[in-house]
């Protein structure tokens, strides 16, 4: 299907991440930032398609907008695929073109993909004939031997032949072998002024940079060139980053830490009355307090009680309590 996106509407994305960005850390994100365009943890076609979609697919109306990560290389299934997610209420269906763990290599998908820019068209039309929502691919900016801008750009024409109008790109390249995927994170360099060239030379793209971004000032400096900017790990570890930089771009005070991490405390109790236990979704909050005062204490309290079976919304309470209490002290 043909759609005109509004390139504002990625100005701010959180990116996917395997074991860290599941229901309940994007409750949690949506709270801080009401703009962030959110995603999954990448999912499988073939788990979509052959397993437990109300799992997989469980999500709270608050996380909107909200895009699903897929994974695979078979156009059918991925087009199957994408349709249990556009009926389930997900705003975009991204294709993980950039991930480069020897797990997903295995599957022949990810980041290995960069080496077959057709069968990725192949699978992007199917996946658009199937749903009305945008379909987005999310890259790299190259792997292993590619290692020129002109690799990049025969990808990126791949994709505005299949109608790809919105290209995330992790400005790193990926190498699959002799690296493990950490280290991936690290090495080789980042190459910002790759993406940035992308941009200029395929105006009609909008692009989304990714990679190595920590900072405010960081995000509004590639602001300048490109259309959006996507946190990874720096959104999870100092997640308190996110309010600031929404308010920075769209205005407004950004709340304070005390009531975000208050305003979760009736999504935690309608959690745990269901059955989840609390370490899953205290695990998203340690890193509220990065770089505060007290925020060591906050850390330890949720990380050493929130494991028990009985515990409750009050461990959140002690943990902030933790962090007043030098302020208290002080006064």
């Amino acid at each position: 299907m043909t759609f005109r996106p509004d390139p504002a509407a990625w100005r701010l994305c959180v990116a996917p991440m395997m074991d860290w960005t599941d229901r309940h850390c994007r409750y949690f994100h949506r709270l801080l930032s009401p703009h962030a365009r959110l995603y999954t943890e990448m999912v499988t076609s073939a788990a979509l398609v052959h397993g437990d979609r109300l799992h997989l697919l469980e999500h709270s109306h608050e996380e909107h907008p909200i895009a699903l990560q897929l994974g695979g290389s078979e156009p059918a299934e991925l087009a199957q695929a994408a349709r249990h997610g556009a009926a389930a209420g997900y705003d975009e269906i991204n294709l993980n073109v950039g991930c480069p763990s020897d797990r997903v290599q295995s599957g022949r998908f990810g980041a290995c993909l960069m080496r077959e820019p057709a069968l990725v068209a192949d699978c992007v039309r199917a996946m658009r004939e199937a749903v009305e929502v945008p379909v987005t691919v999310k890259c790299r900016i190259g792997v292993d031997e590619q290692d020129e801008y002109a690799d990049l750009q025969r990808f990126a024409e791949a994709m505005l032949g299949a109608g790809v109008e919105v290209l995330v790109v992790h400005a790193r390249k990926a190498w699959l072998q002799g690296l493990s995927p950490k280290q991936n994170r690290e090495v080789p360099p980042l190459d910002y002024a790759r993406v940035y060239r992308l941009k200029r030379e395929f105006p009609q793209l909008t692009v989304v940079i990714n990679g190595g971004i920590t900072a405010l000032a960081q995000l509004r400096g590639h602001l300048a060139h490109v259309d959006g900017a996507m946190l990874g790990r720096a959104a999870y570890h100092d997640p308190y980053l996110l309010a600031e930089a929404d308010a920075a771009l769209w205005g407004g005070t950004p709340p304070t830490r005390e009531a975000a991490l208050r305003a979760m405390r009736v999504y935690v109790e309608a959690e745990l009355a269901r059955g989840t236990r609390l370490k899953h979704i205290a695990r998203h909050l340690l890193g509220l307090y990065h770089g505060q005062p007290g925020g060591r204490a906050f850390r330890r309290i949720l990380s050493e009680r929130a494991h028990r079976d009985d515990a409750g919304w009050e461990v959140v309470e002690a943990a902030l309590d933790a962090v007043q209490a030098p302020a208290r002290d002080a006064a």
